[in-house]
């Protein structure tokens, strides 16, 4: 995993040159999904005047589509600050719809967010929609 500063405001990223290792763990069977993806990322380079980054995340993830491709997820998207000692952990429950537009597979989703666990300050709540475009072979 490598992390570098493309944000144009400081609000917005790190300001941070970083690496770390990423791993995954997946299964698929009769329809189900469910697995983890963790990396960790420190930083090494960057502005001087922003903090280090040395995060930890987490995303334990499982999904079932049916016979029609709808998807029904939930997972967590968590990251541990180890130099602030502060878990952020969003739990999201999505639904999603594989459609043909066109001939063309499009998915659209989307998804509640609670978090369960964060910063002084930070968001509660949040709502998610997306629309993927597929190219199959």
């Amino acid at each position: 995993m490598a992390l570098w500063p493309t944000s144009t405001d400081d609000a917005l990223g790190t300001g941070k040159v970083g690496a770390g290792p990423t791993g995954l763990l997946l299964k698929q069977a009769h329809g189900w999904t469910y697995g983890v993806l963790a990396n960790h990322i420190w930083s090494y380079a960057g502005q001087g005047d922003t903090p280090d980054v040395n995060a930890t995340f987490l995303q334990p993830f499982v999904s079932f589509t049916t016979k029609t491709y709808t998807t029904f997820e939930v997972n967590t998207e968590s990251t541990y600050d180890w130099d602030r000692s502060q878990w952020t952990v969003p739990v999201n429950l999505m639904i999603s719809q594989l459609l043909k537009i066109g001939g063309k597979p499009v998915q659209f989703q989307i998804g509640y967010r609670y978090y369960a666990e964060g910063p002084s300050g930070g968001p509660e709540w949040g709502l998610r929609f997306g629309v993927t475009l597929l190219f199959p072979k």
